[in-house]
């Protein structure tokens, strides 16, 4: 079983969210520290940030959101970038603040 790391600011994002929410992504970050492997509609590669990096797609009655994570580290799940989505297509600042934020946890 991996260790789950957060990036601190994902952790204040995290704790503002609604209960349920929460749970689900604690509950699918659960999943990937014990191996399991998601697909979609509930997680998706984004090579666009960096090879190994996959995003979580919770949606609920307030919006849709995302989870930028990263599987490759050796000794745990790298949690480093939460956003609630309002355009179709992810935004260029949310893949460089991701990048970003990787590199800071990396």
């Amino acid at each position: 079983m991996k260790a789950v790391r957060i990036h601190k600011k994902v952790e204040k994002d995290l704790i503002e969210l609604d209960i349920f929410t929460r749970a689900k992504i604690t509950e699918l970050l659960s999943l990937l520290a014990k191996g399991e492997s998601l697909a979609l509609p509930v997680s998706r590669p984004m090579p666009i940030i960096a090879n190994g990096v996959h995003e979580l797609r919770i949606k609920n009655i307030e919006g849709q959101y995302r989870v930028f994570y990263f599987v490759k580290h050796l000794d745990a799940i790298l949690v480093f970038h939460f956003f609630k989505k309002k355009t179709q297509e992810t935004p260029k600042t949310e893949i460089e603040t991701g990048r970003r934020r990787l590199g800071e946890m990396i």
